[in-house]
């Protein structure tokens, strides 16, 4: 596999991540071609069945994703136990994996997700506070603030959410690190104006971009509202 870029800096304007979870799996490269070049990197959704209700990737589409995209790829791992699959998605081409605070060791798991090579992300679920996070704040790249109940695409927007990632963004700038502010579910081109107004800069879109008639029309459009 030719290496993918690696994820980029803050950089002040909102990154547009699409969720491969909603894409085309019949023919992937065909559905991520018309926006692979108004995106900043692609997010892979990875569940367990037991973190959450559903089960979808391995290491291996990422592999695919990262070849058909040519972009960074973020591997979201919501599943209970990260640690036993944190080699498994680095050597897979991951540029940035994402645990959540909810599960087993976040600390531990941020270390070693260090050690080997990609980004760290922590996300939080909506029910789980931002104090949470706070500790790990020195260690991480990305803070996803999830704005639905993780597990399944095409949710409605938490609008109870949005002072959430306001207060994000406070302790991200008190903490003076360049880390992105994420929000993930139930974006569209009218909740991405709200996430991003509170403070978010990094946008996972699925079910909205993947299901328009045309995308790339679709991310240059939202592009000039943020």
């Amino acid at each position: 596999m030719s290496r993918v870029p690696g994820l980029p800096l803050p950089r002040g304007r909102a990154a547009l991540v699409p969720s491969v979870l909603a894409a085309d799996f019949c023919c992937l490269e065909r559905s991520l071609a018309p926006v692979k070049k108004l995106a900043d990197w692609v997010q892979i959704d990875v569940m367990d069945g037991h973190f959450v209700p559903n089960i979808s990737f391995g290491p291996g589409v990422v592999r695919s994703v990262a070849r058909a995209a040519g972009l960074p790829v973020d591997a979201h791992l919501m599943v209970s136990e990260p640690a036993r699959f944190l080699a498994a998605f680095a050597a897979s081409g991951s540029s940035l994996i994402t645990v959540h605070a909810e599960a087993e060791d976040p600390g531990g798991c941020l270390k070693k997700i260090k050690a080997l090579g990609p980004k760290a992300g922590l996300a939080l679920r909506p029910g789980t506070p931002l104090a949470r996070a706070l500790p790990f704040l020195g260690a991480i790249d990305l803070l996803l603030i999830m704005t639905v109940e993780p597990g399944f695409g095409g949710q409605a927007f938490m609008p109870a959410m949005l002072p959430k990632i306001r207060a994000a963004r406070e302790v991200i700038k008190a903490s003076g690190r360049r880390i992105w502010l994420q929000a993930d579910g139930g974006i569209n081109a009218s909740t991405a104006v709200l996430a991003a107004g509170a403070g978010a800069d990094s946008l996972v879109i699925g079910s909205a971009l993947f299901s328009s008639r045309h995308p790339a029309a679709f991310l240059r459009g939202l592009s000039g509202k943020l």
